[in-house]
């Protein structure tokens, strides 16, 4: 029997070029995303492999109707993809309460609440499951400890350095947080403007190329937490993981902002 996945996020990007994939690869793909009804490319894959579907993040009720929706079809899901999400823009002092809550109830929220209702299916069916996620590394690490004792990996696939073929880059610059009273920040705005415009437009890693990546934590039997893709120039990653110290770390990344 092929294995199933479901997929949040996945009308564009990296959401869909991985439905794509693991559905070519033979897998029972959920496609997941807020308006189904947009959908022009995954309802022409073959439909007793494909299904595509509602679940809203910031739409509680949508989570267990899409997962139960999802097991009705294809009987069980076996690895879970925490896509969706999007990067908010704009110095901390600008944004508004709403803005803050609504990227937690998306980036944070959202996948807990996901993780939430899937644990008790992967538990009934007796499921060696998986949870592939973006980012969140404090929630997912923690997690990737407890849920080990249940048999379920959680994995954690970190694209950095830009990538193409999304619709990230244009929801960030559409909904930045601005404050033109704030004019103390112009100096730091305008370098760090500079640096994003540099890095998205060196972008060398597409959606497809995370996709492969996913299948690859999805299918290569290990309980490997965090994998990497992307173009390390600045020596972000680098910095993180082979810094001396806490206090060599910070003032490398400062010095990116001063």
């Amino acid at each position: 029997m092929p294995q199933t996945i479901l997929i949040t996020g996945a009308s564009s990007g990296i959401g869909l070029a991985s439905a794509q994939l693991f559905h070519q690869r033979g897998w029972n793909v959920i496609a997941t995303m807020r308006t189904p009804e947009s959908d022009t490319k995954l309802k022409e894959l073959d439909p007793s492999r494909m299904l595509v579907t509602r679940l809203d993040l910031q739409d509680k009720t949508s989570i267990n109707p899409a997962i139960l929706s999802g097991i009705e079809k294809f009987t069980t899901i076996d690895v879970v993809l925490n896509n969706a999400g999007y990067g908010q823009n704009g110095i901390f002092e600008a944004m508004t309460p709403e803005q803050i809550q609504a990227q937690f109830d998306v980036n944070v929220f959202g996948v807990m609440d996901v993780i939430r209702a899937i644990l008790p299916i992967f538990a009934r069916t007796n499921v060696e499951g998986s949870l592939i996620k973006f980012a969140l590394e404090g929630f997912t690490e923690a997690l990737s400890y407890e849920l080990a004792s249940q048999n379920i990996f959680v994995k954690s696939v970190v694209p950095h350095g830009g990538v193409t073929g999304n619709n990230f880059v244009a929801r960030f610059m559409r909904d930045a947080a601005v404050d033109s009273t704030l004019t103390s920040y112009d100096a730091f705005l305008a370098k760090t403007a500079t640096s994003y415009k540099n890095m998205v437009a060196a972008a060398a890693v597409s959606s497809e190329d995370v996709a492969e990546l996913i299948y690859a934590a999805a299918t290569d039997g290990s309980d490997k937490l965090r994998y990497f893709i992307g173009d390390d120039k600045r020596g972000f990653l680098k910095a993180r993981y082979e810094s001396k110290n806490d206090d060599e770390y910070i003032a490398y990344m400062r010095s990116f902002f001063k």
